[in-house]
């Protein structure tokens, strides 16, 4: 009897969340969330500017951690969840930026864990990337040095198959390329080639990996 009474509180909270979360795309246009990603995603903060659009694809899942995972969509912004992504947020809070005129994409089956994206130009993540707790990636300096040095821009591509493992900070114009992992605590500041092991501070290439597609 008690697990039937369980079981009724749950679709019961599913129901309000799904309600939650169609009141939410009626009020943002850009907004699109697919029906079969997760019903917890109605805790999350929405930050959606008028003109920002935000799209989720399917399956995408998260934890029921009121505010941890922030999507912050500027006007002209675009982000992306591709499908089956895991925005992972049990650790430490999850926060994807998307600045105005910018876009952010995420491929299919990514794995997010604590981290932050921050896009003001442009930022891409490839299918199955792993990014781990403590991860932050930008494609901006954030902030104009002085009044002589303005704020840099310029994209990051992170490719197919990638693993940040934690505490790694990618910045501006940097290219990852695919079934490439990136160690503990490094700071990318140039590209790295595909298959490769890298980490340090400035991270460097100090081995080879192999097809991470079959990594689960």
């Amino acid at each position: 009897m008690r697990g039937l009474w369980l079981r009724l509180l749950l679709r019961a909270i599913q129901a309000l969340d799904r309600r939650r979360l169609r009141r939410l795309q009626r009020r943002h246009p850009g907004l699109w969330i697919d029906p079969t990603a997760s019903t917890n995603l109605a805790v999350a903060r929405f930050e959606l500017a008028p003109g920002a659009e935000l799209r989720i694809g399917a399956g995408v899942v998260t934890e029921r951690f009121p505010g941890a995972v922030v999507f912050h969509v500027e006007r002209g912004g675009r982000m992306e969840i591709g499908s089956d992504v895991w925005l992972r947020s049990e650790f430490a809070s999850l926060y994807l930026a998307s600045f105005e005129g910018a876009r952010l994409s995420i491929g299919d089956g990514c794995w997010l864990s604590g981290c932050h994206l921050s896009a003001k130009q442009s930022l891409t993540l490839g299918t199955g990337g792993w990014v781990g707790p403590g991860c932050r990636v930008l494609d901006a300096d954030q902030h104009a040095l002085d009044a002589e040095h303005p704020e840099r821009r310029a994209a990051v591509t992170i490719g197919d198959y990638v693993w940040l493992t934690t505490d790694v900070t990618v910045l501006r114009g940097v290219r990852i390329g695919s079934h490439s992992v990136v160690g503990a605590r490094s700071l990318v500041v140039h590209d790295i080639p595909e298959h490769s092991l890298a980490f340090g501070s400035p991270a460097q290439v100090r081995g080879l990996v192999g097809d991470r597609s079959v990594v689960r």
